[in-house]
């Protein structure tokens, strides 16, 4: 009788396994034996488990965004002829979508995302009020490094404010006022003289002019013809000058029309392009980028790095599976999402992906 549960328990708890040979990745990580490799050490990430796994995947999938071409389909039986030219279709490459939260320009990734507008390496950016105003307020002032534990009522005392670990003085506010109020003045008088009206992302090209400065990203999403989109323009300093602005010259109108239509437009008409999302935080750039390419029927390529969970039912913290349910990324696209701080995961990222790609072909 002890002999027959004996047996029983021990087939119960040595279950015989299906083999994952040659199905999955063998789990090792990298060794340190080899020398410090950068590269090799990137690499051994997509075998390393966890969120290590999923930003090596991660790099994956942003190289394979990078590398397709439309020369990589068979052409279409209706297409034109100049789409079946080889010329043609080796030249079409992915539209990439690229999107952020404030917090990540107040931080140093603003010199990263700086780096792909310079070099045009995204097509289309969608960010926050604070994604705009940090980035031209540090071409007037710094941002500086404190403690996430610095008290604030006296922060407060000393003018002080703080975004997590860093520390932004009042006085950068009142520099922007005085820099941005006198553009907005200019804005209303071409309106009026023009008859035009202006909507956000024409605000921030304007913007992007008018900084004139090398280390901003707007300044080179400008020069390189970037849209910057941004639905909740008020939503921030950049709304309190508007406020401010709006009693000293009333009139200045601003028409988000016009950039649904352009924004949804970016993802139409990228037909025959695929289309990428690189997706840093949530909230308005994550579901406004999703929601243009379910205009497409969704993205060919998707990228999501946050820390938001998704057991609140937040699009934030939804898996790009979600997104598939609504036809904002097609049921056979790439996709992973990173569990990690944007600032510790977007710059390797780029470094094996965009950075890696620009300095083989220079």
């Amino acid at each position: 009788m002890e002999n027959n549960i004996l047996s029983s328990v021990h087939s119960t708890v040595f279950k015989e396994s299906e083999s994952l040979e040659g199905k999955c990745i063998k789990i090792q990580g990298y060794d340190f034996n080899q020398g410090v490799n950068y590269p090799q050490l990137f690499k051994s990430f997509i075998s390393t488990g966890f969120q290590a796994s999923n930003l090596g995947e991660a790099i994956e999938v942003v190289n394979q965004m990078l590398d397709w071409r439309l020369a990589d389909e068979l052409p279409a039986e209706d297409c034109s002829e100049e789409e079946r030219d080889p010329t043609y279709r080796e030249s079409i490459k992915c539209k990439v979508f690229l999107g952020f939260t404030s917090n990540l320009i107040s931080s140093g990734i603003r010199d990263t995302v700086r780096y792909l507008a310079q070099h045009h390496m995204v097509d289309v950016i969608v960010t926050t009020t604070g994604g705009v105003e940090e980035d031209l307020i540090k071409c007037l002032a710094p941002t500086f490094k404190g403690e996430f534990s610095l008290p604030g009522a006296q922060l407060r005392s000393k003018g002080l404010n703080r975004i997590g670990n860093l520390l932004v003085p009042n006085d950068n506010y009142c520099k922007f006022e005085e820099w941005i109020i006198p553009i907005f003045d200019k804005m209303l008088e071409e309106q009026n003289l023009e008859k035009s009206t202006w909507t956000p992302s024409k605000v921030i090209a304007r913007l992007g002019k008018e900084i004139n400065d090398e280390s901003s990203y707007l300044y080179w999403a400008y020069k390189n013809n970037i849209p910057v989109f941004c639905p909740g323009l008020t939503d921030g300093s950049l709304g309190d000058m508007l406020y401010f602005h709006s009693f000293r010259s009333p009139g200045l109108v601003i028409d988000i029309v016009q950039d649904i239509r352009a924004m949804n437009g970016e993802a139409v008409h990228a037909v025959p392009r695929k289309t990428g999302m690189i997706i840093l935080g949530g909230g308005l750039p994550k579901h406004h980028i999703c929601n243009a390419n379910m205009m497409r029927n969704g993205a060919d390529y998707a990228v999501f790095i946050n820390t938001a969970q998704e057991f609140d039912g937040s699009d934030s913290g939804a898996r790009p599976d979600e997104a598939i349910s609504w036809g904002k990324i097609r049921g056979s696209a790439k996709t992973v999402k990173v569990h990690c701080d944007a600032t510790i995961a977007f710059p390797l990222l780029v470094a094996e992906t965009f950075a890696a790609k620009r300095e083989c072909s220079s």
